[in-house]
């Protein structure tokens, strides 16, 4: 066996490409994150720049070929941008929007979680009932509320998807810390005595992270979606900055009409993203929790 297949990273890659489904969605979900990076210059139009839109293209048919001499080969909408070119450029704001708000309610809830099982008491009962409230409300219902009430604007968005899903990580890290805390390891760091903060940041936190980043992955997903379901509502990402949500409330007008591809097509590819990530954080939790191990 060599060295690399021998090492934790090696051994790691290796059951997680036993599932090709997994790595489909792994690939799927690298290439939608390379078109969005390189959206400014892969894409014939820039779908945003009124100035380069023409009303005579408005909802051509896919395969059309526009007043810009280029074809359009998922159509155009009702303002004449190239749907696909709205599309790559719709999953920069849908990908950001999903990771910055997961990075951000992670750490918020890891440190939530991590104070609870680390101080308990009434500490550790007043953060959890906090944690427990908020659960009980449905993760989109409680975006949906914040967002009527800061506005529309990305950062408005993030802020409320942080706040409608740092719980999640916060009930995952306390559970996964409250098992390590009774373990011999924590009680010898406790004992030399070693500072508090280190004992949960350098020894308590790193062996919460299988679990944390199981959880880290499907929220990703989750905020994509609820993030899509808000600009659909029109009460998420504004015009100027649209994500697939926005795309497909543009076209939902013109579904009876048979002018179908305004919609569908962000639709598909929004469905398609969400369902790549999933596929990748569960083969993750397969990995990680090798109870769950088929």
């Amino acid at each position: 066996m060599s060295t690399r297949a021998a090492s934790p990273a090696g051994l790691f890659w290796a059951e997680f490409a036993e599932s090709r489904v997994a790595l489909a969605g792994l690939v799927v979900f690298a290439l939608a994150v390379l078109l969005a990076l390189t959206a400014p210059w892969i894409t014939p139009q820039n779908p945003y720049d009124q100035a380069g839109l023409a009303l005579m293209d408005a909802r051509l048919p896919p395969g059309s070929v526009g007043s810009g001499g280029y074809t359009h080969w998922l159509g155009t909408d009702a303002q004449g941008r190239d749907v696909l070119s709205a599309i790559v450029w719709g999953l920069r704001t849908s990908l950001f929007v999903g990771a910055a708000a997961g990075v951000v309610a992670l750490c918020i809830g890891t440190a939530v979680g991590l104070a609870a099982a680390f101080c308990g008491g009434r500490v550790e009962l007043a953060l959890m009932r906090l944690v427990d409230l908020q659960l009980s409300f449905p993760a989109i219902l409680l975006a949906l509320v914040l967002v009527a009430i800061l506005g529309q604007g990305l950062f408005q968005v993030v802020a409320a998807l942080v706040a409608a899903q740092y719980a999640y990580f916060a009930r995952t890290v306390h559970g996964a810390a409250l098992s390590e805390r009774r373990k011999e390891y924590i009680e010898a760091a406790a004992g030399i005595p070693l500072h508090p903060a280190r004992v949960v940041w350098r020894h308590l936190l790193p062996n919460c992270l299988p679990p944390l980043i199981v959880v880290a992955t499907v929220q990703v997903a989750n905020a994509i979606a609820i993030e899509a379901t808000l600009s659909f509502l029109g009460v998420g990402m504004p015009v100027t900055e649209p994500s697939l949500g926005t795309l497909i409330a543009n076209g939902f007008q013109f579904m009876l009409s048979g002018r179908y591809w305004i919609s569908v097509y962000p639709g598909i590819a929004l469905l398609i993203v969400i369902v790549a990530i999933n596929l990748v954080g569960d083969q993750l939790r397969d990995v990680l929790n090798p109870r769950l191990k088929k």
